[in-house]
């Protein structure tokens, strides 16, 4: 399996999207969620025996955290139609030669962090420059206030980071954000740790590894802001199925409400309720909304989408909303310059130490083209409905930017280009296929 580096020069694309003259229809299934990718090949690993994950996304995010694993010792193969993951148990991994490159992936370093902290051997964890500039102290904190040694540039706060992990002590964290990678990470340092380890949010965060650990054979305890598991506990290997990813499916929901004549089927989407802000979103601005087929894949609930086009009205997002929605702002923003009124997001200071600033990279390109939308310290004020036209965007190499953008191109008056376009890969590799394929006017 090849693990193609995007983000070098040599590699960047521009991608030309036309308006839409006809309407989006048909129906499509969305690729894997990527937060349960990643998780399924990190317990898997932990776990005795093998493991096959059918679904699995193979994104450039998730690629990485199985190059990683190899590097660990962990052997992982690709087979038509699943990933086999050959588990080696809690304490089965090896230390690795050189560096584990994470790539472009938040989820891969914070949620390894919390398993290498269990393990006694030194290894380091780098990334790409968009990593290097994101906030690793929300986990290395807690890590070390476990007895984790970690080092690293500005008191382990950013990486490169050099840990070596050992005997660890458990820890009621209380922490100041709600995040599933930070609650993940140190639950994973957790099972190795002596006792109970705990950590309580100010929000409720994603709860996929409280779900999976459970299927892993792993005893959680979780209730609205705490969760806790007990170390010494040993994983089972089992089969995953991974459900199409609902912060994908928000670029072709939003895509189905804002382009004339569309009716769009998506399928076999994942419903966590810790994930369905989108959702919430989409009913409160009146779009055409249809859920069918509800019911469970393993541990998580999935659901048969239907949006059609539709007249919207503006809202207000915030509160304990925004951690259900963080990673779909990118679309809910396009969504909300063709929504009457004045859209308002705010409480959601965390897009700022994203792949890149969300908030400023949002606001830029859509000004460029003709959107009613001004930042602020945690959000932003969109005022709709506007016509947008045509003109040459950025990505700024962070996939969300990069998709929100193309939605831009499906209704402005002029085609929209969007450079370094490749680094939608990371989580939609047949994104711009996919459209391709709803177009009525293809």
């Amino acid at each position: 399996m090849t693990h193609t580096k995007f983000f070098k020069e040599e590699k960047k694309v521009t991608t030309t999207i036309p308006p839409v003259k006809d309407g989006l229809t048909g129906s499509v299934t969305i690729p894997g969620d990527k937060s349960i990718s990643h998780r399924a090949i990190l317990f898997a690993s932990l776990a005795d025996g093998d493991s096959k994950i059918y679904g699995f996304l193979k994104g450039e995010d998730c690629m990485s955290t199985i190059t990683c694993m190899k590097q660990l010792g962990i052997e992982v193969k690709e087979e038509d139609d699943y990933i086999l993951v050959k588990g080696k148990g809690l304490n089965g991994l090896e230390e690795p030669e050189k560096p584990l490159d994470v790539g472009n992936s938040g989820t891969t370093i914070r949620l390894l962090s919390g398993i290498l902290a269990g393990q006694d051997f030194s290894s380091v964890l780098v990334g790409d420059e968009s990593i290097a500039k994101r906030p690793m102290g929300r986990v290395t904190v807690p890590l070390k206030m476990m007895n984790t040694s970690i080092d690293g540039r500005q008191n382990a706060a950013y990486t490169p980071l050099h840990i070596r992990g050992g005997s660890l002590n458990s820890i009621h964290y209380l922490s100041p954000v709600a995040s599933a990678q930070v609650k993940s990470a140190i639950l994973l340092a957790g099972m190795f740790a002596d006792g109970v380890t705990k950590v309580t949010e100010p929000h409720k965060s994603r709860d996929h590894t409280e779900r999976m650990l459970q299927t892993f054979g792993a005893h959680v305890e979780s209730n609205e802001l705490s969760a806790s598991i007990e170390g010494g506990q040993t994983l089972s290997s089992q089969t995953i199925y991974v459900p199409g990813d609902i912060s994908s499916a928000a670029f072709i929901l939003v895509a189905g409400a804002i382009v004339p004549g569309s009716n769009i089927t998506l399928n076999n989407v994942g419903m966590n309720p810790t994930r369905t802000g989108i959702i919430d979103v989409l009913q409160t601005m009146g779009a055409d909304l249809t859920i069918e087929n509800e019911r469970h894949l393993g541990s998580e609930p999935v659901a048969d989408l239907t949006i059609r086009y539709s007249t919207l009205s503006s809202c207000t997002i915030d509160g304990d909303l925004i951690p259900r929605l963080i990673d779909e702002i990118p679309a809910i923003a396009v969504l909300a310059t063709q929504a009457n009124g004045t859209t308002i997001i705010k409480d959601a200071q965390e897009l700022k130490v994203k792949e890149s600033n969300r908030i400023d990279t949002v606001v830029s390109q859509l000004k460029k083209i003709g959107a009613a939308v001004e930042p602020t310290e945690d959000g932003m004020i969109i005022t709709g409905k506007t016509p947008l036209h045509g003109g040459t965007l950025q990505s700024f190499h962070d996939h969300r930017i990069g998709m929100a953008m193309a939605l831009c191109g499906l209704i402005a008056s002029e085609p929209v280009s969007i450079k370094d376009s490749e680094a939608i890969s990371v989580s939609y590799p047949d994104f711009f296929e996919q459209l391709t394929y709803l177009r009525a006017d293809n």
